[in-house]
């Protein structure tokens, strides 16, 4: 397959900018879907021209709208890390501390709304978590 080193570097070479090349189609096709300016016939054109023209369509984006590309990233990822803490709070509960649920379970008992019983119960429940 190789007669000699240089053309198995020259087959390394070529695969290396395939890679690259795959690479960026992807990052330039994430880009457009996530893009909340385009329209959808806009994104449409966008991926035919990348598709049908790929180096000049992925060039020519990169110049019309690489500027904000890192500004639609950094909004993707600010509201993706929103939602996981979000997620997390609903998860982790009400985060209050053993000495706040005896309080309130004190004022409940003080105003009548719960019994000893109740009271008791709840404590021993605070204390042992």
């Amino acid at each position: 397959m190789f007669n000699n080193n240089g053309s198995f570097l020259l087959a390394l070479f070529e695969f290396f900018v395939f890679l690259a090349w795959f690479f960026c189609l992807f990052w330039i096709f994430g880009d457009i879907f996530r893009s909340r300016d385009l329209s959808g016939g806009a994104k449409t054109l966008w991926v035919l021209f990348v598709i049908i023209v790929p180096v000049i369509g992925i060039l020519v984006y990169l110049v019309a709208r690489g500027p904000s590309m890192a500004e639609r990233q950094l909004e993707e990822q600010n509201r993706v890390q929103a939602a996981q803490a979000d997620y997390i709070k609903s998860v982790a509960g009400s985060g209050s501390s053993t000495a706040d649920q005896i309080a309130s379970a004190k004022q409940l008992l003080d105003s009548g709304a719960i019994s000893q019983q109740e009271f008791d119960a709840i404590k021993s429940k605070a204390l042992a978590s």
